[in-house]
């Protein structure tokens, strides 16, 4: 499958139009969402696109904004996301793809509320933020809070258990359902806590 020529096919991103490639950016990440959106269209399941950088321990506002050091224009980490995110949700919505491919947006975990003394933030575990669109999602939506100063989950946490519910059920899976392993022993698809999140359900 790997050797076919439809797969050899689907990596020539020379194929694709000057202004498309432009339109998801020209760093990795934008290449790599074009790519992805190219692999799902020849009916590639699950795509998984790494966008590293993001263990921002030092110089914050160069490594996110900026991308370097008297940049007119920032080509850093977000707005290399923005654009490339927003090129694929738009590619796809235009060739009627958008409505059954899930795109989920995440890390593992979130940043300290305030910098450290490297002028960048650590790790911190009790807030983050992942993005959903199309696959049946209902859009348009901020779903929680955090407090004021990002420190700890306001109104209406939601938890990696109840966002991997809320996968399954998007793919038809019912996140309650238990496997069992070849000497019987159980595997629940979701941790037993885990709550879909209703408002995403479309």
């Amino acid at each position: 499958m790997i050797s076919s020529a439809e797969a050899k096919s689907a990596f020539r991103l020379s194929d694709e139009s000057p202004s498309v490639r432009q339109r998801f950016g020209n760093k990795s990440i934008g290449q790599a969402c074009l790519l992805a959106r190219r692999l799902v269209e020849r009916g590639v399941p699950f795509v998984t696109v790494n966008n590293q950088g993001w263990d921002t321990h030092n110089d914050l506002v160069t490594r996110l904004k900026d991308g370097f050091t008297g940049a007119k224009i920032g080509v850093g980490l977000v707005p290399s996301l923005d654009l490339a995110l927003s090129a694929l949700v738009q590619d796809l919505d235009d060739r009627s793809m958008l409505d059954e491919t899930l795109i989920v947006v995440m890390g593992e975990f979130g940043r300290t509320p305030k910098l450290n003394t490297a002028s960048g933030r650590d790790h911190w575990p009790r807030v983050f933020s992942a993005v959903l669109a199309g696959g049946g999602v209902r859009g348009g939506q901020i779903i929680g809070s955090s407090d004021s100063v990002g420190e700890s989950p306001k109104d209406r946490p939601v938890t990696p258990s109840d966002l991997s519910a809320t996968i399954y059920k998007l793919f038809g899976i019912d996140p309650k359902l238990e496997l069992h392993t070849s000497d019987g022993r159980p595997v629940r698809v979701a941790p037993r806590e885990a709550e879909v999140i209703s408002e995403v359900i479309g």
